[in-house]
């Protein structure tokens, strides 16, 4: 079984990523790591995350202990990740992986849920089930601001707002796989609790599950 799970930032995508994980017992890949991991060495090395060849060796260099390096969710490399992403040559070295992952599961697990921007619509456009996850700017910059101040992260509202208006112009805009809903199942998850938006995954996945 593989689970496809797009949206914007903070739209609750991660929480029920890991809920349906855990549920039907399957792998999961949280892919903005990738590219947060992506443009937080691009940062560290002083480089330009629009930059294609800074981007790219950094692309290359990335090991999967790389997703555990600490600062991944601050605002600075958020915006680098979104600059890195933007750029065919990063996601063509990032691809493989992830479609080794959904496809090869770790851990003996029998399939996988891959949470990201363009799972479904470029990633993996075979999988058994897609979501788009959506919630209004507002509410989103809301839970991020939140969760910076919860993680000592100095952060206002405001500014949290229009990096999220920003980064949406960008993931919507940009010419390789850019933020889209295709044939995904659409759950705007604002005002609703996690139990509820996962509640109504289950639901579909149950109603369209095959023999």
């Amino acid at each position: 079984m593989i689970i496809a799970i797009d949206g914007p930032a903070a739209a609750g995508k991660g929480t029920l990523s890991r809920r349906l994980a855990a549920h039907f017992d399957l792998a999961f890949l949280d892919t903005g790591r990738l590219y947060r991991a992506v443009g937080l060495m691009v940062r560290r090395s002083g480089g330009n995350p629009e930059d294609p060849a800074d981007a790219v060796a950094a692309a290359q260099s990335l090991q999967p202990d790389g997703m555990d390096l600490a600062d991944l969710y601050t605002e600075s490399v958020a915006e680098a990740a979104s600059k890195v992403a933007a750029i065919p040559e990063v996601r063509t070295v990032l691809l493989d992986f992830q479609r080794t992952f959904a496809h090869r599961p770790p851990g003996g697990k029998n399939g996988a849920v891959l949470d990201g921007r363009d799972i479904g619509s470029v990633i993996c456009p075979d999988a058994d089930y897609k979501f788009f996850i959506s919630a209004s700017p507002d509410e989103r910059a809301a839970r991020r601001h939140k969760e910076l101040q919860e993680t000592g992260v100095a952060s206002t509202y405001a500014a949290v707002l229009a990096e999220i208006e920003e980064r949406d112009r960008r993931d919507r805009t940009r010419k390789v796989a850019p933020l889209r809903v295709d044939d995904a199942f659409e759950i705007d998850t604002t005002g609703l609790s996690p139990d509820t938006v996962f509640a109504r995954a289950l639901e579909h996945i149950e109603k369209n599950r095959r023999p």
